[in-house]
């Protein structure tokens, strides 16, 4: 399709190793991280890729390298540090399916140091997480998000807040809402709101986003998905399904919303239905991108 052919996708985030128990043990090990997982799937989909992020030089990192060649993404933009351990996340399974992590990383560590990708118009830049605005790296990630904006850049930023970097939020609270200024759409969880503004309502949470982004996709785990814009709110039922890992399910969506864009869906209905396509697809399957099956299905469809 035109629209696929023209566009390129550039992924500005953390990397790590990913291992996943359940019952306390461990049922597989693969590369991560939230921009991470959803560059991943959308290279599975046959998105030309490239992800900006970091690793050590240890086999870790080769891992992490291998699996972004393996899956059809760029690691052209991946500053490797030699005498540097890689990042690993522990995330533990409970009885729903729902992950608690345990983190082994020192974000103050972190530094970009290698080759930068050039920001044009056809780029799609998905960023987030602490690494959207980590002060460490801010220099080098704000003045690629100010220039990918100036350019004519497509930007979405996924907040991903996590409880444990509150204790941040003095530092870094003007770097969220420059995120958010730069950026088409935000997307980000009711719980991400409640940690960073101490926020519970829907349209208390976008008129505080909106004095920087005019859409907002509001998720709340297994409750509807808002779309707020300065239209309105519409409002997505999800579906209810057996899940295997909830692991990626953000993630994901993010790549299933991108790839609808990409391929010229115009509508948040349309966007949200294949968001909601791609996150249900990674949470029946213990992993971080979306499945063989899909990925069959996608190709299918476009050779068509």
């Amino acid at each position: 399709m035109n629209s696929m052919t023209q566009k390129h996708v550039i992924g500005i985030g953390e990397t790590v190793l990913d291992i996943l128990f359940k019952n306390d043990q461990p049922q597989k090990a693969v590369p991560g991280g939230s921009t991470f997982n959803s560059i991943v799937s959308l290279g599975r989909a046959g998105v030309p890729c490239a992800m900006l992020t970091e690793v050590g030089g240890d086999h870790v990192g080769d891992m992490i390298c291998n699996f972004l060649v393996d899956n059809g993404v760029s690691p052209e933009y991946v500053c490797r540090h030699d005498n540097v351990k890689s990042h690993i996340t522990l995330a533990f399974l409970d009885e729903h399916n729902d992950a608690q992590y345990v983190f082994y990383k020192d974000h103050a560590s972190v530094w970009l140091d290698g080759k930068l990708p050039q920001m044009d118009k056809d780029a799609v830049v998905l960023f987030g997480s602490f690494f959207a605005i980590n002060p460490a790296i801010r220099p080098v990630v704000g003045n690629l998000l100010r220039t990918a904006h100036e350019s004519g850049a497509w930007l979405y930023y996924d907040v991903n807040f996590r409880k444990n970097h509150i204790v941040d939020l003095p530092e870094v609270a003007s770097n969220i809402e420059e995120n958010m200024s730069l950026a088409n759409v935000v997307r980000g969880s009711m719980e991400d709101f409640d940690y960073m503004y101490g926020l519970q309502d829907g349209d208390a949470i976008y008129e505080r986003v909106s004095r920087h982004c005019q859409t907002l996709i509001l998720t709340d785990g297994p409750r509807s998905i808002r779309v707020y814009t300065p239209d309105g709110c519409e409002t997505y039922p999800v579906q209810t399904i057996e899940t295997v890992s909830t692991v990626g399910a953000g993630d994901n969506f993010n790549a299933g919303y991108i790839y609808a864009m990409l391929q010229g869906k115009d509508d948040q209905a349309s966007r949200i239905e294949m968001a909601q396509q791609w996150s249900q697809d990674v949470c029946r399957q213990i992993g971080n991108n979306i499945s063989d099956e899909l990925v069959a299905t996608i190709k299918k469809f476009e050779s068509a």
